[in-house]
């Protein structure tokens, strides 16, 4: 029986030869690769040998090699085709039929590959040429070099709607063949199929061999509709089973580089230009299952690191969801979370190797980010609360499968609650110190001083000592976190900042949830016509009395207390809107970082709980010396109060 040449390889790709051989052959780590006894021969010193990387094993005492098929057929005398059935049937995979239909398609197959490698040598060369001079800037702005974009395989594709059509055409590759390379787009409302990719950097897809399946394409032009386009899915590729650089990462994985996954293209090439080849991405969609399996194959945890926004972070917690049903013993995730508004490529090249290596030493398990997710920035003050947390657990734990890694893990979040029910969880002014509560025995106070700084991951980011003492945030007058106060006090008395700063407004966390609701209700007042009509005055007016008829009476009167006694101007509707922003513009930045660091603040201490080092200890010293810092942030700004006739004033 003759096999497809693709369904061997698939075959291979599946079963790494180590997991084959070790039925028969007792294995060892032996640096990059593995070692046992000959199963030919007897002997007492190892001489056999396997590289999963190689995809073969060598027996030095017998002079044997081979790959999984070769070791079926000599260790238990099958034929090549009853190996490859019994091989196919361990990896999942059904038969091939025998028909002339199959072995047309596995024809064509191989001739989309060979579409596709003359696609990429002709994309590369309009990168070099006259043409490429606006793509080569661009890369080169980004930090790739040419001989990073040699070893990449990158190209450009001309903004003419034929250009590639008519090259490979010259090349004798008729239009059907590039339409299903996913080359060319077509239809039945289009007379001519026309290039896929045009005015656009070309990333080229491998599979695990190396050979071109498919291509990623970057919109040069700022208004393109689509920023980032890939290929269809075609008979080479299928997106949720592949990975961007996972033939050049299999290698790199195999020889000890930690195996990182990012979420770009870009990313992807950074990381590998400062030292960290094994690095992967998926192509434009959530880490997949099949994906999973992929990175497993190369290490048994990989390091998830996506960007530092609420994207990236939503990213990694759809990976969470994916993993659970799939983790074991030996396979898992772990997870480096960046600085808020950061990207692996901002990392990589801003701060090199040494950069990375550091972030990764960070890394967080996953126990750990299940753990964050379920409770940052929540306060879990009522019996309720405990017991939807204690659910919640209950129902994560429940989609592990493997039953001894679902102990552990119940194990685990029952000891873990006792310790966070064991800390103030109840709203209080921040201002005033903590004078006692119940703890559980031997758990940890809910607060203490590191150098100094009392920290309190239960409470809201902090303020500096010049806003907090001032008459606006007099302690008594309302439980409402500070700088929260701030900012909607400002949106009630200046309507017309909302529309401006609605992006970041919708963007920013609040702990407390009466603060975060009257924000929806500004921003959702703010897109209606009534809302920019009228006199200052009047719009605030109204805005007051639509969101106070919306339920939000009692927190209007908190923020009223707040502001009773105050002496600040630009919360008067009179004020220079121009004034008035610059304080919420700097209150909103000063929020975001502030929250950033108590984020970075509870890694730390996990990081510390865990191992009591030097260096923990340093990094959750250096987080709170940040923290402490950014209160003296809210100065003077220059030429605040201009407007309002106030030149030299300040927060």
């Amino acid at each position: 029986m003759r096999f497809p040449p693709s369904f061997l390889d698939e075959i291979k790709a599946r079963l790494p030869v180590s997991e084959v051989v070790r039925h028969r052959v007792k294995l060892l780590r032996a640096g990059r690769e593995w070692k046992g006894l000959s199963p030919f021969n007897s002997e007492k010193t190892p001489s056999f040998f396997v590289n999963d990387q190689k995809m073969a094993w060598f027996d030095h005492s017998a002079g044997k090699n081979g790959n999984i098929f070769d070791f079926l057929m000599e260790t238990e005398g099958l034929s090549f085709p009853e190996a490859v059935k019994q091989l196919a049937h361990e990896a999942g995979l059904a038969l091939p039929r025998v028909s002339p239909e199959a072995e047309a398609e596995e024809k064509a197959r191989t001739s989309l590959h060979e579409v596709l490698a003359l696609a990429a040598a002709y994309f590369c060369t309009q990168l070099a040429g006259g043409h490429g001079s606006a793509a080569r800037a661009y890369l080169a702005g980004r930090g790739l070099d040419s001989e990073t974009q040699g070893r990449f395989q990158l190209g450009y594709a001309l903004p003419e709607k034929y250009a590639l059509r008519d090259a490979l055409a010259a090349r004798g590759i008729p239009v059907p063949a590039m339409i299903e390379a996913g080359l060319l787009i077509h239809g039945e409302e289009i007379a001519v199929p026309y290039d896929r990719f045009r005015d656009r950097i070309m990333f080229p897809i491998h599979d695990a061999g190396g050979k071109v399946i498919a291509f990623g394409g970057r919109a040069l032009a700022k208004d393109a509709q689509a920023k980032y386009l890939n290929s269809p899915e075609t008979a080479l590729f299928h997106k949720g089973a592949i990975l961007f650089n996972h033939h050049r990462a299999r290698k790199a994985a195999h020889d000890g580089t930690p195996l990182i996954v990012v979420e770009g293209y870009i990313d992807v090439i950074a990381m590998a230009s400062v030292g960290f080849e094994a690095t992967v991405a998926p192509l434009g969609t959530a880490l997949s299952a099949e994906q999973c399996e992929l990175l497993w194959k190369m290490a048994e945890e990989p390091v998830l690191c996506f960007d530092g926004d609420r994207a990236g972070r939503k990213a990694a917690y759809r990976a969470i969801d994916m993993a659970l049903p799939l983790i074991g013993p030996g396979r898992s995730l772990s997870f480096a979370l960046l600085p808020e508004g950061e990207d692996p490529d901002d990392l990589a090249r801003a701060g090199g190797r040494e950069a990375v290596s550091q972030l990764l030493a960070q890394a967080q398990p996953l126990a750990d980010l299940i753990w964050i997710r379920e409770t940052e920035n929540k306060i879990f003050a009522t019996p309720e609360r405990r017991a939807g947390l204690e659910r919640r657990f209950g129902e994560i734990v429940r989609d592990i499968r493997d039953e001894t890694l679902h102990r552990y893990y119940q194990a685990e979040f029952k000891a873990r609650l006792p310790r966070l029910f064991g800390r103030p969880f109840f709203t209080r002014d921040p201002s005033r110190p903590f004078r006692g509560a119940a703890r559980t025995p031997g758990s940890r106070p809910s607060w203490q001083r590191v150098g100094g700084l009392q920290t309190d991951l239960t409470l809201p980011p902090q303020v500096s000592r010049n806003l907090m003492t001032s008459p606006l945030f007099r302690p008594g007058q309302s439980r409402l976190p500070a700088r929260e106060g701030l900012i909607l006090l400002l949106l009630l008395s200046h309507p017309g900042l909302i529309g401006s700063y609605v992006e970041d407004l919708a963007e920013i966390g609040f702990s407390s949830s009466e603060a975060g609701a009257l924000r929806d209700a500004l921003i959702a007042y703010s897109s209606s016509a009534a809302a920019g009509e009228g006199q200052p005055g009047d719009a605030a007016a109204s805005l007051r009395s639509a969101v106070e008829h919306q339920g939000f009476a009692p927190v209007l009167r908190k923020l009223d207390a707040m502001a009773a006694h105050a002496s600040h101007w630009y919360l008067k509707p009179e004020a220079a809107e121009a004034d008035a922003g610059e304080v919420l513009k700097q209150a909103l930045s000063l929020h975001r970082r502030a929250r950033a660091l108590h984020k970075e603040l509870q890694l730390a201490e996990l990081a510390l709980g865990k191992d009591s080092s030097e260096a923990n200890l340093g990094r959750l010293k250096d987080i709170q010396a940040q923290l402490s810092a950014l209160g003296g942030i809210e100065a003077a700004i220059d030429g605040f109060g201009v407007q309002s006739g106030r030149p030299g004033g300040s927060l």
